[in-house]
């Protein structure tokens, strides 16, 4: 795969049509821009459409591109766009999704590896939490087990989990800062309990 290393030449290229920075750009942002837009819409198969059509129209619009463009930020904003498209055809916006997603917007406008490392930085740090903290923490995120349901499969009195949760919000707020709440709504979508907690 061709390697572009600066954005200034890798958008001459695009806009020229150049096969090789189409296939680069894919190959580049197809999955995190998937992970992105299945925060936004918590739906495999739309959020891979919504990443197609951005995609697409990357393509078809390429020779209108700034030179001086930041792809990145184009690519999350057009997939935001994207998502915004969808959710005013299916009528389901809510304030409190759209916060936040407004709030996830500006961190991912960041360069790749400032998003990356945010990313990165709270699954490495959900991977350190205490032993009971983490398997409480995951059940909740990942399962989206209500914190009654897992008190009632751990054996457990509600008040642990409930403590559990608090302790890992706490250690993750403290390690990761203030955008924790957004990157674990971009994570975990709807099961995300720092939502009703800040």
């Amino acid at each position: 795969m061709h390697s572009y290393t600066n954005n200034n030449l890798f958008i001459e290229a695009l806009k020229k049509g150049a096969p090789k920075a189409y296939t680069f750009l894919v190959d580049t942002y197809h999955q995190k821009l998937c992970v992105y837009a299945y925060g936004l819409i918590h739906d495999h198969d739309t959020a891979e459409d919504i990443v197609q059509n951005v995609f697409l129209k990357t393509w078809t619009n390429r020779e209108k591109l700034k030179t001086d463009l930041s792809i990145n930020s184009y690519l999350y904003k057009s997939v935001y766009n994207e998502f915004i498209d969808q959710y005013r055809k299916q009528k389901k916006i809510f304030p409190l999704d759209k916060k936040y997603i407004d709030t996830i917007l500006t961190f991912v406008e960041d360069d790749d590896t400032s998003f990356d490392k945010l990313i990165a930085d709270v699954k490495q740090e959900i991977q350190n939490l205490p032993k009971k903290c983490k398997e409480t923490f995951l059940l909740s995120k990942e399962e989206g087990l209500t914190n009654i349901e897992i008190a009632e499969y751990k054996n457990v009195s509600l008040k642990t989990v409930e403590a559990h949760m608090t302790k890992a919000f706490s250690i993750l707020r403290l390690k990761v800062g203030l955008k924790m709440n957004s990157i674990l709504f971009l994570l975990y979508g709807g099961n995300n309990g720092a939502l009703r907690k800040s």
